[in-house]
């Protein structure tokens, strides 16, 4: 069975932030987490706010929580949706922005999770190579799928599980690099977070695991 709150709106200027967090709450209650589990929750939910804030003027969002109960536990997920159409203003200001060659947006985990929805807003299946590039933080977290027996590139689909495993895998990778994962809140708390692009829409799901103690 899942559990899925409504639907709550959230824009640019963090306008709807109050009422997001009261769904948590509300999420925390109908799945009865208490303690440290609630806690976790709240505060992932106010890092997908976050990732809201100043991301695209006029940028509006929807925002909701979902549970699906397993023998294990329950397995949460605060999803963030928006329409990729933008603007040919808007359009014009990404642009400059991602093109300035030193990128302020994507500094630190959260940063590097907003650049990844901004990217996928702004050039759907067309990002450019310097962000598609292997070598990238962003091409380090695209997910890879099995195709004819071949491993390929998904280029709508970027996971925080991904972009921590190549770099806890590759020996070349800088220790400021482990150091700002270790230090993030959502790198930590979150199993994982994932940016991709369904039809004209963008998606940032955060996955959360919570055990649940048997009687």
């Amino acid at each position: 069975m899942v559990i899925k709150t409504d639907i709550v709106h959230i824009n640019s200027d963090l306008n709807g932030r109050e009422e997001a967090v009261m769904t948590a709450d509300q999420f925390n209650k109908w799945n009865k987490f208490t303690g440290k589990n609630a806690m976790h929750i709240r505060l992932l939910t106010e890092e997908l706010i976050c990732m809201v804030h100043d991301i695209m003027e006029g940028f509006i969002g929807n925002l909701w929580l979902e549970s699906e109960y397993t023998e294990d536990g329950v397995r949460c997920k605060l999803c963030l949706s928006a329409q990729c159409a933008a603007s040919l203003e808007q359009e014009k200001r990404l642009l400059a922005a991602s093109s300035s060659g030193q990128n302020e947006n994507a500094r630190g985990i959260l940063g590097k999770i907003r650049e990844a929805m901004r990217l996928s807003m702004q050039y759907h299946n067309d990002v450019p190579n310097e962000y598609g590039s292997p070598d990238s933080w962003y091409g380090k977290g695209l997910v890879t799928k099995a195709v004819s027996g071949e491993k390929e590139v998904n280029q709508n689909l970027w996971s925080l599980g991904t972009y921590r495993s190549s770099l806890e895998e590759s020996r070349n990778t800088p220790s400021e690099e482990l150091d700002e994962l270790k230090r993030s809140i959502i790198g930590k708390l979150a199993d994982d977070v994932k940016v991709w692009i369904t039809n004209d829409t963008t998606e940032v799901i955060i996955e959360k695991f919570i055990v649940v103690e048997k009687a």
